[in-house]
C-alpha cells in the first residue's frame, strides 16, 4: 500500500507497517528519536535514567522508560559456549542494612540473606564476554547448572571458596581464591574481573536508577552485559539496531 507506506495481508485482511517484529512496533515516535535514544544508552557507561533520557530527547518520563525497556530487550544476547579462563561469582543487588534507618532495617537481612536482596550470578570469559542473570538462590544445583550450560567442558574456572562451587573439578580445571582469609590472588587465579563488572553494575543501579525491581532486574543486567561485551566494537550502534529489528 504505497500511499500509506504499509503492507496488506490478503489472507487475514490486515495492514501492517515495516516495524512489525521490531522494538519499534506500534511506536508513535519518529525513528530519529529512537536512534538518538539508542546512541545515548550505548554511550552511558553507568546507564541513564528515564528522567534524564526524557529531558535529552524531549519525551515524557513514561515514554522514555518504555523506550529504555525496549532497547534493553534488544540487548539480550545468546551465544556460543564460553571457554578458556572463566571467572564465576555471585553477588547481591539491593539495599544494605547498614545504610538504612533503624526503623527500615530488615531483621536477618545482612550477608547472603535474600530477604531484601536479589542474588545475581555471573560468568566472565577473560578478554571476552560476560553473562549474568538473577537467580533463585546460590545453591550448588542452581549455579553449576548455569555453568554447565554456558561453559565449554575442560575450561579453567576460577571462583571464591563458596561451597556451591565444590565439584566443578569433575568437568573443569577449578582454581579457588579464599576471600575469607584475605586471599584475593592465588598465582594466576583471581575473580577480580567479574568483581569489577559487579562494581560497574551496582554503581549504575545505585547512581542512576536508585532502585530496580526484581521483576525487571534481568533487563538492566542485559544492558550492562551488552555494553561490556561490545566495548571494543566500533560498529556497536549498527550492531544494536540490527538486533532491534530482528528480535
Amino acid at each position: 500500500m504505497k500511499d500509506e507506506l504499509r503492507y496488506h495481508c490478503n489472507s487475514c485482511n490486515i495492514s501492517f507497517s515495516v516495524t512489525v517484529g521490531t522494538i519499534f512496533h506500534k511506536t508513535k515516535l519518529d525513528l530519529q528519536k529512537w536512534f538518538l535514544a539508542i546512541s545515548i544508552v550505548l554511550n552511558a557507561r553507568k546507564g541513564i535514567s528515564a528522567r534524564q533520557l526524557a529531558r535529552d530527547i524531549g519525551v515524557t518520563k513514561d515514554t522514555a522508560w518504555f523506550m529504555l525497556m525496549r532497547v534493553r530487550k534488544a540487548m539480550m544476547e545468546y551465544g556460543d559456549l564460553l571457554e578458556g579462563i572463566i571467572e564465576a561469582d555471585e553477588t547481591y543487588v539491593g539495599g544494605k542494612n547498614k545504610n538504612k534507618h533503624n526503623s527500615d532495617k530488615t531483621k536477618g537481612g545482612q550477608g547472603r540473606s535474600t530477604k531484601d536482596k536479589t542474588p545475581v550470578f555471573g560468568i566472565l570469559e577473560r578478554k571476552g564476554k560476560v553473562r549474568a542473570q538473577k537467580v533463585r538462590n546460590v545453591q550448588s544445583k542452581t549455579l553449576q547448572s548455569i555453568i554447565n550450560r554456558s561453559v565449554q567442558v575442560g575450561s579453567t574456572i576460577m571462583t571464591d571458596e563458596w561451597g556451591s562451587y565444590h565439584g566443578l573439578s569433575k568437568k573443569y580445571k577449578h582454581f579457588v581464591v579464599n576471600h575469607g582469609t584475605g586471599q584475593y590472588v592465588n598465582g594466576t587465579a583471581h575473580t577480580n574481573s567479574i568483581e569489577n563488572f559487579w562494581s560497574l553494575l551496582k554503581r549504575g543501579i545505585m547512581g542512576q536508577y536508585h532502585h530496580v525491581t526484581e521483576k525487571h532486574l534481568n533487563s538492566y543486567i542485559n544492558e550492562f552485559c551488552f555494553r561490556y561485551n561490545k566495548r571494543d566494537d566500533e560498529d556497536i550502534f549498527e550492531t544494536l539496531v540490527l538486533k532491534a529489528v530482528t528480535i
